[in-house]
């Protein structure tokens, strides 16, 4: 590929633009997605690190962007990454680790960042199948929450993920970050508690929720008849009634501590992996 190496202007399709400069208005368009605004009128959100986006690609995610480090160039995956970027219309720039480090925010950055595309699944088009499991979150409120949960469902086999309410974004830098990769992997859906409800009733789902009242040990319910919903609660205030009420099994962590509760990613996962113990092995995951 050829530089473009001026500091303004748009690069052209094929042209690797060299970018110095932290006032450049590109540079500036990406640091600004570290604002949810920013990231919903865009639809795009941020991604670090080579194997991250070589997975993104290689799942079908649109790339807006591609920012690699100068000392990045010339190594053969980069260059592999740059030609698939420009060869799906996407830019690429070649940038300083000073520029790198006020993208990232990090002062040892990653050499790589790729800028994606957000997707969001609807509701309406999620019909578990048989085998299935799904988590559906009400109004998660922490990235770093929602990132391992989405990581864990990745590595349990879930189909994917539901957000329920307001609950924090699937996208931001913070949750992008703790999925390690997963959040190119999992499919997330997203509606109102109203439409949950409404979903659920139709999808054929066996909802499981867990539940401070909850009289059931999660270790003895069906989680082979139909497909599941693993329903969370919010990290402060638990579910909701209206959510509930109308789940299948209120289910139950037994605990023997002094500690009250679980973090809501570790509740998820010792859940997730209670729900396909029938459905994983050894075998199957080598």
């Amino acid at each position: 590929m050829t530089t473009d190496r001026s500091d303004h202007g748009t690069p052209r399709v094929g042209h690797v633009k060299e970018v110095t400069s932290l006032t450049n208005p590109i540079i500036k368009d990406i640091r600004s997605l570290a604002q949810k605004k920013h990231r919903d009128e865009t639809r795009s959100f941020m991604a670090e690190g080579l194997k991250l986006v070589i997975d993104a690609l290689d799942l079908g995610w649109k790339i807006k962007i591609l920012v690699y480090a100068k000392a990045a160039k010339g190594k053969p995956q980069v260059e592999q990454v740059a030609a698939k970027t420009v060869a799906k219309g996407g830019l690429v720039l070649e940038v300083s680790e000073k520029v790198l480090s006020t993208i990232t925010r990090r002062d040892n950055p990653q050499m790589v960042v790729g800028i994606f595309e957000q997707r969001y699944r609807a509701l309406k088009d999620v019909r578990p199948a048989e085998g299935e499991t799904y988590v559906a979150l009400d109004r998660v409120r922490d990235p770093g929450n929602l990132g391992t949960i989405i990581r864990t469902a990745d590595a349990a086999g879930a189909s994917g993920i539901i957000l329920v309410g307001e609950t924090t974004d699937p996208f931001s830098l913070e949750t992008v970050r703790a999925t390690m990769g997963s959040v190119f992997a999992m499919p997330v859906a997203r509606g109102s508690a109203e439409e949950f409800l409404k979903w659920q009733k139709a999808a054929g789902v066996r909802v499981v929720a867990t539940h401070l009242a909850g009289s059931v040990d999660y270790r003895t319910i069906d989680y082979k008849s139909k497909p599941v919903v693993l329903l969370m609660g919010n990290e402060q205030a638990g579910l909701p009634e209206e959510l509930a009420r109308e789940a299948g099994a209120l289910a139950r962590i037994p605990q023997a501590g002094r500690a009250d509760s679980l973090n809501l990613a570790i509740a998820t996962g010792i859940m997730l992996f209670e729900a396909r113990r029938h459905l994983l092995s050894l075998d199957a995951g080598a």
